[in-house]
């Protein structure tokens, strides 16, 4: 299968496969650069409550998580592998928000109504699956170029 050929859909003409051993490499390399930013095996989720001024009940609601595993985190048990994945976004983003404001000050801004958000709570969007708001917002913030 190694030398088959892959047709790309709606395209014309053949794509050849990556070795096996580049995408491995490049995998590698993605999956370090999310544990550089995420959760790492030495930080629990009570140092990123603790670090950002997020309660229990919070990091509940950021997460979507039912209250038990959050509990359990809390108490020093490692989340599962896929689990982890999704926290590494959410600490993606409060790295990105730390660039921007105090870190202590990012866990009571969630709960505060925000104009940006049409009087809803930074928190209340990420409920949503609205998280994109917030990264467009970073964005405007950074460049110096608000809508």
């Amino acid at each position: 299968m190694k030398n088959a050929v892959i047709q790309a859909p709606g395209k014309r003409g053949a794509v050849k496969p990556k070795d096996s051993n580049e995408v491995r490499s490049k995998a590698e390399a993605f999956l370090g650069s999310l544990q550089a930013t995420g959760f790492r095996a030495d930080e629990s989720v009570r140092q990123f409550c603790d670090t950002y001024a997020v309660t229990q009940d919070t990091f509940t609601r950021l997460t979507g998580f039912s209250p038990r595993a959050v509990a359990n985190w809390m108490e020093g048990r490692k989340p599962s592998a896929s689990t982890q994945r999704r926290l590494t976004e959410l600490k993606r983003l409060f790295s990105t928000l730390e660039r921007l404001v105090d870190k202590e000050a990012i866990g009571p801004w969630l709960k505060e109504p925000n104009l940006a958000f049409d009087g809803s709570t930074p928190l209340q969007v990420i409920e949503r699956g609205e998280s994109d708001r917030l990264w467009r917002m970073i964005h405007e913030l950074e460049s110096g170029e608000p809508n």
